[in-house]
């Protein structure tokens, strides 16, 4: 046996969710360009789910669940409030989802109609943490969700107290689309492995969220958000990125693992960070993506990923850095439980086996001989 680092190219199952294929994305067959511009994200959700868009009926039951499962329970609020001032954002809403298992009845129900109703559930309840987290640590409240047509228009209520207004729900509403799924990244394999084991939902969702965490997955936009406030100025970015990648250092938010030529997710989220930009008089951190992209494109034939302008997306709508990575999980929830459902429609353990490069015929030395 010989090992593949990273898994790199390895096809490790089947599935019918979602395909990267010559760099175009699809879920369930549509194109990513086609829903970016014209599904909403309970639309593309239930695409997930079900593997067909909603009639109006079928959207609007959708969306009267989520409501109805929004509420989290007041246990898991209460242990919110306990969780030290500087808790990592992700770390709390690991802690929080996986405390939620204990508080449904149906956590150990495995039939398909109880994990489908799991996974609205965590949908719906994903968003409601992080809000809640976000407010008990700056000494506020938690605002309880409101019955709403869209997940986008009730997190950002939640967040920030007030009805946002319609050009920033529509920004998180396609941000939430485009992050939705991805294939076998690296936190929807990690969901798959853990409930092959006939874990529940939960458990997935939860080391999904842990894999997420690390900047090499979904922490790479908070890293782009931290070196454009390192830079400061549109007139430092060129000297900075040049010293940059003199000195061999990475820039975040550039290069993928499966896309060559382009994340094709990248130009719907430069397109809504200049609009955004203009709307808020404030084109600084859009000008300088612009800037860095070309610099770093020109020298080392590398193009932005989903992640480079997503991060001045979520300036631009007011939301705390460290809260970009939760939100990315708000949407890939979607995709996390649709590969979940669909490991457990068709189930075998996961168990890959490694290339050994330890020692070899060792004996055992009795210890008062060592």
């Amino acid at each position: 046996m010989t090992a593949t680092k990273g898994l790199e190219g390895i096809v490790a199952t089947t599935s019918s969710i979602s395909s990267i294929i010559d760099g175009v994305l699809t879920y369930r067959g549509y194109d990513i360009d086609d829903l970016a511009e014209n599904a909403t994200f309970e639309e593309v959700a239930y695409l997930l789910w079900y593997g067909k868009l909603p009639n109006r009926s079928e959207l609007a039951q959708l969306v009267k669940d989520l409501n109805q499962y929004a509420a989290v329970p007041s246990q898991v609020i209460d242990q919110i409030r306990t969780y030290p001032k500087d808790t990592n954002s992700m770390a709390a809403l690991r802690t929080a989802v996986s405390s939620l298992a204990l508080y449904d009845e149906e956590a150990n129900d495995m039939s398909p109609e109880s994990n489908l109703r799991k996974a609205i559930k965590l949908q719906a309840q994903i968003p409601t943490i992080i809000a809640a987290f976000a407010r008990i640590r700056e000494g506020k409240e938690p605002i309880a969700p409101k019955q709403s047509d869209s997940v986008a228009e009730n997190f950002l209520y939640m967040l920030i107290g007030k009805d946002p207004d319609k050009v920033a729900i529509e920004a998180l509403d396609k941000a939430l689309v485009l992050h939705a799924d991805h294939e076998l990244n690296a936190s929807t394999f990690a969901a798959r492995v853990t409930v092959a084991t006939l874990s529940d939902i939960y458990s997935g969702v939860t080391s999904a969220i842990g894999a997420l965490k690390g900047p090499l997955h979904g922490g790479a936009n908070e890293a782009v958000m931290a070196m454009l406030e390192d830079i400061g100025t549109f007139e430092k970015a060129e000297a900075y990125v040049n010293e940059k990648l003199a000195n061999k250092e990475k820039i975040m938010g550039f290069g993928h693992r499966v896309y060559k030529n382009g994340d094709p997710r990248a130009k719907h989220l430069q397109k809504m960070s200049e609009q955004l930009g203009k709307i808020t008089g404030n084109m600084n951190w859009y000008n300088m993506s612009i800037k860095i992209e070309e610099i770093v494109t020109g020298q080392k034939g590398l193009k932005p990923n989903v992640d480079f302008y997503s991060a001045s997306v979520y300036t631009s709508l007011e939301i705390p850095r460290d809260l970009f990575t939760p939100i990315f999980a708000v949407s890939r929830t979607s995709g996390w439980t649709a590969h979940i459902l669909e490991q457990f429609e068709n189930n075998r353990l996961i168990r890959p086996r490694a290339e050994y490069t330890g020692l070899s015929n060792q004996k055992y030395v009795p210890i008062d001989n060592r």
